[in-house]
């Protein structure tokens, strides 16, 4: 049995949710919310930061034929500025307009993280001349608390989940006088994810010049800042015809698809972490669910047990390039393999041989540690 048809025999779709999306123009409300000058304010000053350089976009045309649609392209983001992720594009970029126009030596910035959000802010800081303060959850790996502290930023951890580590980073910059870098919104705090957000949209500038657009999009979400941000920028150039766009999430993190059957952004209790780390949130940002609601037809979950498999194929080659892809960057592969598992599914999301599919492979080993035992297999 080859790797690609091991992998798709362990790929599975735990549980799926669906809304009716009619095709229109970027909506007028959203406009508001995280309007197209934003998004084009970030991608200027991005494109002009020291070292910027597109990522790049993988024809997986092995796994595409395995399984069954025409084109499966993977947006690699292990290259970003050195950080290893998407999340380089946001918390910096965020930090960078927090700091216009004010001494940035007597400010402190805060945020709480899986890791690669923290580690953004804190190379961000590091570049503005700032002091950070990082709040971790328990499950977050050494390794990773280590790369944020390589940037010079404080490391305090919580001893719970990620939503008790916002809540505490929440408490301490009130009494501190920090300055949040989040990237999910409360009431009362909407600027600095937009910021955030804004700068993911960074890919979609790069996808304009490396693909045709595709008819279905796949986007991981966590608190869905990232997914929001895609999905709102992709819909700014594309208007009304926009791909179908599909949410995934860890089984073991599943508030977005709660949002969707609720009607509102939902919070829900974390029980065990995923393995996909960056996904553990327990919390739908409300500015993200603003836009997923009227955008995304499909939300799916998804078990770990795909994703060190999935890691393994996509390091030895035999999907497409080889690929160094990190826990997070393997939602979008699964969820399709997934999706074309299950006839029910597939006929709904319209998922077929003519597909054109984009994925993102968000992270790469942002923890070689963990990345190293999922190669070894220790990590099975």
């Amino acid at each position: 049995m080859t790797k690609i048809q091991s992998f798709l025999e362990m790929c599975n779709i735990d549980d799926a949710h669906s809304i009716t999306q009619e095709a229109k123009a970027y909506p007028a409300d959203l406009q508001t919310l995280f309007p197209t000058s934003m998004v084009s304010d970030a991608q200027d000053a991005i494109a002009n930061w020291e070292g910027y350089a597109p990522t790049a976009l993988h024809d997986l045309a092995p796994l595409a034929n395995a399984i069954g649609v025409k084109k499966l392209l993977y947006k690699d983001e292990s290259t970003r500025f050195g950080l290893g992720s998407f999340k380089a594009l946001g918390g910096a970029y965020a930090v960078e307009k927090l700091m216009a126009g004010r001494d940035a030596s007597q400010v402190t910035v805060a945020t709480a993280t899986d890791g690669n959000h923290g580690r953004s802010v804190a190379w961000g800081a590091q570049q503005a001349g700032c002091k950070c303060v990082i709040y971790i959850h328990a499950e977050v790996s050494q390794g990773r608390a280590d790369a944020m502290a390589a940037y010079g930023a404080k490391i305090i951890r919580v001893d719970g989940d990620y939503d008790l580590s916002v809540r505490q980073c929440a408490e301490d910059s009130a009494k501190h006088g920090y300055e949040i870098i989040s990237d999910t919104t409360w009431e009362g705090y909407m600027d600095v994810p937009r910021y955030v957000m804004a700068g993911y949209t960074m890919m979609v500038r790069e996808l304009k010049a490396q693909a045709e657009p595709p008819t279905h999009v796949i986007l991981q979400a966590g608190v869905g800042g990232l997914a929001a941000a895609i999905t709102a920028a992709l819909w700014q150039d594309l208007c009304a015809h926009m791909p179908k766009i599909i949410i995934v999430e860890a089984g073991f993190a599943p508030c977005l698809i709660a949002s969707a059957r609720s009607g509102k952004a939902e919070t829900i209790h974390i029980e065990e972490e995923t393995i996909m780390a960056g996904l553990s949130c327990g919390e739908a940002s409300p500015l993200a669910w603003e836009i997923l609601k009227q955008s995304a037809s499909h939300f799916v979950t998804i078990a770990d047990k795909a994703v060190p498999t999935g890691m393994r194929l996509l390091a030895s080659g035999e999907a497409g390039p080889k690929i160094e892809a990190g826990e997070c960057g393997l939602p979008g592969v699964i969820a399709l393999a997934g999706i074309m598992n299950d006839d029910i599914l597939r006929k709904a999301t319209g998922l077929d041989s003519n597909a054109r599919v984009l994925v993102f492979g968000c992270e790469g080993a942002t923890d070689p540690e963990i990345y190293n035992k999922v190669m070894s297999g220790e990590i099975a």
